[in-house]
């Protein structure tokens, strides 16, 4: 940890707008708890990716839109006050009509989230990288991401239109849903489940403005390397969930071991101080500290 007089204030992490405003591909793995957050903010990343996918997980549910709004946002505050960096949230269908989509956006905002990505399924949605899916007209999606952009209090809040029309309509659509969601004032386009790597490659140079890929290893897009997604033109790339999948996958090795062994596995490197210092224990010994030498003064005859 690094030592600072009190005279010197940290500078603040570049807000999402500075980063869309910036040189280079940002990106944004994908968190589902604070934990997951805080691990994204300390490898360097400069925006945390709430995954939709794994906040229906971590509470036992499917990525089939089973989640209401309250329970989206909520995650998403829990995020956004576990990190300084800004936080991207998926939104889902924004639960509803414009009424709706206008809640949303000002539940998201109001708890701190840099910004949300709004999509054009049919609800109740489901996963992207899953068959099966349908979506609204076109008019109506655009009149959503409307509805979104007015809502917001602040410019500042990114608002992301994905399209998922790929699957259904086809790419010429799907790129004709994102213009038309960035010519009613959304700030990013996503083209959600693109099948082929000409059809990545296709997209940037079609869509005007900025564009966010989805890396879903296994699923529909096949592709894994950033510097090819930087080359092709994107702006934002979104690896949701690479954090879920490790969970799950370290979390069957070491269950098995201790199955297996009747030993407990290590829990990684360093003391269980060390951990919960990750997570804020420095400040909080401090405000115990402070008033304990507070109480201690009081004591004195």
């Amino acid at each position: 940890m690094i030592s600072m007089s009190s005279d010197v204030v940290p500078s603040a992490p570049p807000s999402f707008r500075q980063l869309l405003d910036s040189a280079g591909l940002i990106v944004a793995p994908g968190a589902y708890d604070a934990i997951t957050a805080r691990l994204v903010e300390q490898a360097g990343f400069p925006l945390v990716y709430m995954t939709g996918a794994g906040t229906a997980a971590a509470r036992g549910y499917p990525d089939y839109g089973l989640l209401t709004m309250t329970e989206m946002v909520e995650n998403a505050a829990v995020l956004a006050r576990s990190v300084a960096v800004p936080v991207l949230a998926d939104a889902d269908t924004g639960f509803g009509n414009e009424l709706n989509v206008t809640r949303t956006v000002r539940e998201y905002e109001t708890r701190g989230v840099a910004g949300i990505h709004l999509e054009d399924q049919v609800s109740p949605k489901r996963c992207g990288h899953l068959d099966g899916k349908q979506v609204i007209d076109r008019a109506r999606f655009t009149s959503l991401v409307a509805a979104a952009v007015e809502a917001r209090a602040s410019s500042d809040f990114v608002v992301v239109a994905r399209t998922d029309a790929v699957a259904t309509e086809g790419l010429d659509e799907a790129i004709d849903r994102a213009n038309a969601a960035l010519d009613v004032g959304a700030d990013v386009a996503f083209v959600e489940a693109l099948t082929t790597i000409d059809e990545v490659a296709a997209v940037p140079t079609r869509v005007h403005g900025p564009c966010l890929l989805n890396i879903v290893p296994g699923g529909k897009t096949p592709v894994n390397d950033l510097t090819d997604v930087a080359s092709m033109g994107y702006r934002i790339a979104l690896c949701p969930g690479l954090l879920l999948g490790a969970t799950v996958m370290v979390g069957d090795i070491v269950l098995k071991e201790l199955a297996e062994t009747n030993r407990h596995p290590s829990s990684g490197k360093g003391s269980v101080g060390d951990f919960f210092a990750r997570f804020g224990g420095a400040e909080w010994d401090d405000i115990r500290r402070r008033f304990a030498d507070d109480e201690s003064a009081a004591a004195r005859p």
